[in-house]
């Protein structure tokens, strides 16, 4: 066969990674020697090697040829960045100089850039920018384009900018990268403006705008892009913009639009994409409906490490332990390694029903096993499955010996433990090191007044009230949003102001005298502020969560579930009062607020009255 025959056929093999028939004609080449007069062939089987993800090959390869050229160099680094060994690849190039005495051309540049970003290590990159600069290739436009994504990357937006106003004929590449680097950055009025003006829009640069704002929690922004994109008709090729945009509906809990993105979803024929899938599971679990997040899961032809973690994580969230730990067992039955976030949701998983062993060895697992390094997080889950199951002695030598500075969210956690437990003495313990800390949540403030009120310290009583009333004057307004599919509300507490009061007011005075029948009595120990008992109850009556369950009875399709989201955390007279209301009522009501998932059904919540 002619050796140009040969080169094609390879070349061909890479096009299409046919890796067997790449191999076989490896192995004529070796057969017939001609490997000793063509060293082109060494540096298309890398290419081959490299490309097809068989990194030790391409090594054997290159390390194999007599003479090795610029092209072989570009070639091996270049299969190390694709195998994702971006600290490989920069490694292997310190060798050059002294192996071939080469020096880097323009296309060993853009591979060693290209590293550099991979490692998000802008002092490397602005090396190899220096070393570029007094290179005959300073000029090279494609490298200029690589530094562009460095930078932006690397979040040095401002540093792209000069780069790529410096380039000559800029590319989409160039003019996407720059983008991205500005919306990624939170500079949202740069990126759009950069954005504007770029004559030729296609999917990639709509993507990482909206990406980008998506990432730096500009959902409405991102979403209100999206629909122009999709007025403006614009193909979309790659379906990373989907994902991109459900992870705004999964952080919105805007279960209506991520419905209708799912919808597109399948009309564009992209529920095969593994990404999207798992933005899907996330997105449902996020918006309360774990059940279609299990279902999109277990349609899945293909599951990595992310999508088995968000089914894991979405059904600790939602109080289905038991599940949770299941389809960790199947995940490593599959052969998959776990990461830090599948350990938070099963430790997390194993704090909801009391299976502190577990917890326990699933936390030393995670170091020994699979040599991952416990978070501040992971620490707060253990803590909190000891502090639920009442081990607080061992909850309280968890956090004085831990290797992390624990924050005010972790004594809260103790304290309530104290309390739920009866131990008094530990609770005013805890209490004395979490007043130290300066609390800044009101909801910290109101564990610690009922903690000194139960211990007699009035002393102390009287200096959470005085932190409370600066609090005040600072303190994040209660809200919370019902989403009843074509109409999105917000209420906020004590809301005088909405077209359906009287009706709402009406409802929740009937649920009043409903709930006193049954035993409810209101909580007033809540509202630290100095005012008459009647005056207290009214405060509660008003708070958020209630008047959007009430606008949702009232709005609502009979017997559809009410979802609501709400920006702090259910206080517990609400907490108790959404237990009565979903037993007076028959439905069930889902609530997603600051710390979990609440699911209030037949009186019981998901919870177990412990958050």
């Amino acid at each position: 066969m002619h050796h140009s025959q040969l080169l094609h056929q390879l070349k061909q093999c890479i096009k299409f990674q046919a890796l067997i028939e790449g191999q076989n004609i490896h192995a004529y080449i070796l057969k017939t020697g001609l490997d000793c007069y063509l060293p082109h062939f060494s540096n298309v089987l890398i290419d081959l090697y490299g490309k097809c993800g068989l990194v030790p090959d391409a090594l054997k390869v290159f390390e194999k040829m007599p003479h090795r050229d610029l092209f072989s160099w570009a070639s091996i680094l270049t299969a190390y960045n694709q195998a994702d060994l971006p600290h490989r690849t920069l490694c292997l190039f310190t060798k050059m100089s002294w192996l071939d005495y080469l020096k880097p051309d323009h296309f060993v540049f853009s591979t060693l850039i290209k590293a550099c970003a991979s490692l998000s290590n802008v002092r490397l990159g602005e090396q190899v920018h220096a070393r570029f600069v007094v290179s005959p290739y300073s000029h090279d436009d494609v490298v200029k384009s690589s530094l562009v994504d460095m930078y932006a990357k690397c979040g040095f937006p401002d540093n792209a900018r000069i780069v790529f106003d410096s380039i000559c004929s800029k590319n989409l590449f160039s003019w996407t990268a720059v983008i991205s680097g500005y919306s990624r950055s939170g500079r949202k009025f740069e990126a759009v403006q950069m954005f504007q003006s770029l004559e030729d829009k296609n999917v990639y640069a709509w993507t990482a705008l909206i990406s980008g704002l998506v990432q730096k929690g500009h959902y409405v922004d991102a979403f209100e892009l999206f629909v122009e994109m999709r007025r403006e008709g614009v193909e979309i090729t790659d379906p990373f913009v989907l994902s991109s945009i459900t992870g705004a509906a999964a952080s919105l809990a805007a279960l209506e639009l991520g419905k209708q993105v799912h919808c597109l979803v399948l009309t564009l024929g992209y529920e095969c994409s593994m990404f999207v899938s798992n933005a899907l599971v996330d997105m449902y679990a996020k918006c309360s409906d774990v059940s279609i997040a299990k279902k999109i899961f277990d349609s899945m032809w293909e599951r990595d490490v992310v999508s088995w973690t968000s089914i894991i994580v979405g059904m600790a969230q939602h109080g289905r332990a038991g599940e949770a730990l299941v389809l960790y067992d199947e995940m490593i039955m599959a052969g998959l390694k776990p990461n830090e976030v599948t350990f938070v949701g099963l430790i997390y998983a194993c704090s909801h029903v009391g299976l502190v062993e577990r917890g326990r060895g699933l936390f030393n697992s995670m170091v020994k096993d699979y040599g991952l390094l416990p978070s501040l997080h992971h620490y707060t889950c253990l803590l909190d499955l000891y502090s639920r199951s009442g081990h607080l002695d061992e909850a309280e030598d968890l956090l004085t010996a831990m290797p992390f500075q624990p924050d005010e969210a972790a004594w809260a956690a103790l304290l309530c433990a104290c309390k739920r437990h009866g131990n008094i003495k530990m609770g005013v313990r805890v209490a004395d090191r979490l007043l130290s800390l300066g609390p800044e949540d009101p909801s910290t403030c109101i564990l610690l007044s009922n903690a000194y009120a139960g211990a007699g310290i009035w002393e102390n009583v009287s200096k959470v009230r005085k932190l409370m009333t600066h609090m005040d004057t600072k303190k994040e307004p209660g809200y919370s949003r019902i989403d009843l599919g074509k109409e999105s509300l917000v209420f906020y507490a004590g809301e005088s102001l909405h077209p359906m009061r009287d009706e709402i007011s009406t409802l929740l005075k009937e649920m009043d005298a409903e709930m006193r029948r049954r035993g409810y009595v209101p909580d007033t120990s809540l509202v630290l502020h100095d005012m008459g008992q009647q005056e207290k109850e009214r405060q509660l009556f008003w708070h958020s969560e209630r008047l959007a369950v009430a606008y949702g009875l009232l709005n609502s399709v009979p017997g559809a579930v009410i979802r609501i989201v709400k920006n702090l955390r259910v206080c517990g007279d609400c907490h108790n009062v959404l237990k009565f209301i979903c037993s007076i009522t028959n439905r069930e009501i889902v609530v997603r607020d600051s710390t979990r998932f609440h699911h209030f059904k037949d009186g019981k919540c998901s919870c177990c009255d412990f958050w």
